[in-house]
């Protein structure tokens, strides 16, 4: 692969975006997302799918700025007014986050698919990765989990109306407002977004081959509530189980955690929250903003420690 000395971040890692430094002052951050439907509601289809994609650019501390549309559609057997749909409730998202739209590209496919490539400005000296978290940091998750099991719970029926409220709610809220106020604040060392490899498979790819390791207070970890009851009827997505057993050798589970909020810890998340090392003096503070400006589940889910390097100790 040729080699590019202005690229900040590429294909190496587990980054969230590309990073393509243009001059001293500005880079510009990459990404593209798209997937099938997690919710009937074509609308709410539209407006998950691009708050999940705008999310990259977020967790990189950038700011979006343009987005081309990604569609697959069955034009044979949808009628086009379900892909109307779909791509309003995408362009509302893309306008509440003060993104311009330039166009898109689509395709006939035997399933709908929807998402965005977003292209984003940053500092090329203010880059977030999702490496670089300092030991003595501390961890903040600002939404709440577990919109994979509810999604496996739509399939089947089974899911509560006011728990399917809750989740699709969390999925349709952009992360621009967690990412300004983490942006703001001084000693914010790395960040990713919680997405399809759940809150722990994140977590692991910010201390993999490091020389930090994490301890994750499981019961600070904001969940739905009513969660653990789909979990106990059996509502576990095939991505949780992929999850965990990739990245259980990574962690070391006290005897504490009940199994049912481990297996939670691996739930394959959609448009998921921030997940922020910053400083332990900043920490509290940044918390309390983020809750007085109505991100209301943000927390302090950790620690970034010395040892045991390269794991993540649950308790």
């Amino acid at each position: 692969m040729r080699s590019d000395p202005n690229l900040i971040a590429g294909l190496e890692g587990f980054e969230d975006a590309g990073v393509y430094k243009l001059s001293d002052d500005l880079a510009l951050i990459l990404t593209v997302d798209f997937f099938t439907p997690i919710v009937d509601d074509p609308h709410l289809f539209g407006q998950i799918a691009a708050v999940n994609a705008l999310s990259d650019v977020y967790a990189m501390g950038g700011k979006p700025m343009t987005a081309m549309n990604i569609v697959c559609f069955p034009t044979k057997k949808l009628d086009m007014s379900v892909l109307h749909d779909i791509l309003l409730g995408g362009l509302e998202k893309i306008h509440e986050a003060g993104v311009t739209l330039v166009g898109g590209h689509s395709v006939e496919d035997d399933e709908p698919k929807y998402g965005l490539s977003v292209t984003g400005v940053i500092h090329p000296k203010k880059v977030l990765r999702n490496k670089g978290a300092w030991p003595g940091d501390k961890l903040i998750l600002t939404k709440a989990i577990g919109t994979g099991i509810v999604s496996t719970a739509l399939k089947g029926g089974e899911a509560p109306e006011k728990l399917l409220r809750r989740s699709i709610a969390t999925m349709t809220t952009l992360n621009r407002q967690a990412a300004e106020l983490m942006v703001a604040t001084p000693n914010v060392h790395a960040c990713t977004d919680i997405t399809g490899f759940g809150f722990l498979g994140h977590a692991c790819e910010m201390i993999e081959e490091s020389k930090t390791g994490m301890r994750i207070f499981s019961s600070t970890v904001p969940v739905f509530e009513g969660v653990r009851d789909l979990i106990d009827e059996g509502f576990l997505p095939g991505g949780l189980y992929r999850n965990k057993n990739f990245r259980m050798p990574m962690i070391e589970a006290q005897k504490n955690v009940p199994d049912w909020l481990l297996d939670l810890l691996f739930d394959p998340q959609t448009s998921g929250g921030l997940l922020i090392s910053v400083g332990a003096k900043e920490a509290k503070g940044l918390v309390k903003q983020m809750r007085d400006d109505g991100i209301t589940d943000a927390a302090i889910v950790g620690e970034v420690v010395k040892e045991p390097k390269a794991k993540i100790v649950v308790e």
